[in-house]
């Protein structure tokens, strides 16, 4: 994951104010919504590693960005079963490892809600608010997606009609996400870095990425001592 040059990101919605979210706050009122959330491939740049299962703060990546969408209606997992997740429909794409489009496709089945919330699951920062802020910007609008500081969208942060989704995958061939999505004219939005530096589109793609997650995670919470790339963060002061 590259760092952005700061900046405003052109035409990006920006919200009124800045927010301090909580991951212990109740799930705020909007839309119905389900969340297919894509917990399958097999992050060649964590050396294959189970990246959803790496562990952050205590949780697993994927555990993270379940807590951030506790008002969806239906929980779509897009990956192999795995514990801790009790409220999660399992589904595989086709062919497993398959990538993205595939996978929207085979979770999209599942949904019934009008809006669809579409998330990796390797964002440890994502928070209920952020994904509460997508869906208040996508109103009027086809759907709505986060941009990070240098104004690029981050194609596995957003909310969607779920109608829109299901007429664009029904004429849509190709493996690009960006291709998929890209034209739905979502709107755009900024959102504030967190406190403590926490960046709600940051994504864990990297060793040194979950390294930098496991540093910025609010002290207090216990961080295993054993399991993925423990060896690796002990390394580093």
């Amino acid at each position: 994951m590259g760092a952005a040059p700061p900046g405003p990101p052109g035409d990006a919605v920006a919200p009124a104010e800045p927010a301090g979210p909580s991951r212990d706050a109740a799930a705020p009122a909007g839309p119905p919504y389900d969340a297919v959330v894509l917990a399958g491939g097999l992050a060649r740049r964590l050396g294959g590693e189970d990246k959803p299962g790496v562990s952050v703060g205590g949780l697993t990546l994927v555990e993270r960005v379940v807590a951030a969408v506790p008002g969806a209606g239906r929980l779509i997992v897009v990956g192999p079963r795995r514990p801790g997740l009790p409220r999660a429909e399992f589904v595989r794409e086709h062919p497993p490892g398959g990538g993205p489009v595939p996978a929207l496709r085979a979770g999209l089945t599942r949904s019934r809600a009008p809006w669809v919330a579409l998330l990796a699951a390797d964002l440890p920062f994502l928070l209920p608010e952020h994904v509460t802020a997508l869906l208040s910007a996508a109103q009027g609008r086809r759907g709505a997606v986060l941009v990070d500081d240098g104004g690029r969208e981050q194609w596995l942060t957003g909310v969607w009609r779920a109608e829109t989704l299901s007429r664009a995958l029904a004429g849509y061939g190709g493996r690009s996400l960006y291709g998929l999505l890209g034209p739905l004219d979502p709107a755009r939005l900024a959102l504030p870095v967190g406190d403590g530096g926490l960046v709600p589109w940051f994504d864990c793609d990297t060793i040194d990425d979950v390294r930098d997650a496991r540093r910025l995670t609010p002290r207090g919470v216990a961080e295993p001592s054993s399991g993925p790339h423990a060896a690796a963060d002990r390394e580093r002061p």
